[in-house]
């Protein structure tokens, strides 16, 4: 008992501290420590943000959270519900963090929320590459590049059809061709290599989903 008491206790104090940004991807860079290493790094540009609700478990949402505003965008094109529950503030961005607490309404946040040697994950949606066949989505070998094979290079081969295992029928989640891309993905592990908090820049080990410009999620491991 005495052991899960503990557990729980220092998960309410990560929660408490956990730490949240809204960001967009700039480009890759590559950054060098003290010690002569040089690491591959995402420069994330980090617009201020507003807090603009905080849940709690004990009011009627029923869960921890902090929702903030980013950016700005025309208020003749936001709804009247939204206008009102920002105060008539015409943000571009809207998310929630769940888990996030010890903030209040009308908080401002930006690139100083983290710090050098945090970790991170990042999550955002990834670039879009149209419709792609099975070679390209799911890693499929293809046929054989034999004798008698003429246009089956980069076919999928057998999808079922009748009779067999399947029943006469294509079974749903089969691997085919389709869209692929614009999925959300989330990054682990990543380090904070530098913050500039009066330009409004970070800097995070590693590659990020997307493309410039993508809309990133960033939140402390």
């Amino acid at each position: 008992m005495a052991e899960r008491a503990m557990r729980l206790c220092i998960a309410r104090f990560a929660l408490h501290h956990m730490k949240f940004i809204l960001a967009t991807k700039e480009n890759m860079t590559r950054v060098f420590t003290d010690d002569g290493r040089a690491y591959a790094g995402t420069v994330l540009n980090v617009a201020s943000m507003t807090v603009t609700q905080v849940k709690s478990e004990s009011t009627k949402d029923g869960y921890t959270a902090v929702q903030v505003g980013s950016g700005e965008r025309r208020t003749k094109n936001i709804s009247k519900a939204v206008l009102g529950h920002t105060g008539g503030a015409g943000y571009a961005t809207i998310r929630e963090f769940r888990g996030a607490e010890g903030l209040e309404v009308g908080a401002t946040l930006d690139a100083s929320a983290l710090a050098v040697g945090d970790t991170v994950q990042v999550s955002g949606l990834s670039k879009g590459k149209g419709f792609a066949g099975v070679v390209k989505r799911h890693g499929f070998h293809g046929g054989p590049r034999s004798h008698g094979q003429k246009h089956t290079e980069r076919a999928p081969g057998s999808i079922g059809g009748s009779g067999g295992r399947a029943g006469g029928r294509v079974v749903k989640g089969k691997k085919m061709a389709g869209r692929m891309g614009t999925d959300r993905v989330t990054v682990t592990n990543l380090k904070v290599l530098a913050v500039d908090a009066k330009e409004g820049k970070v800097i995070v080990s590693g590659a990020v989903p997307g493309r410039r410009g993508t809309l990133l999620e960033v939140v402390s491991a």
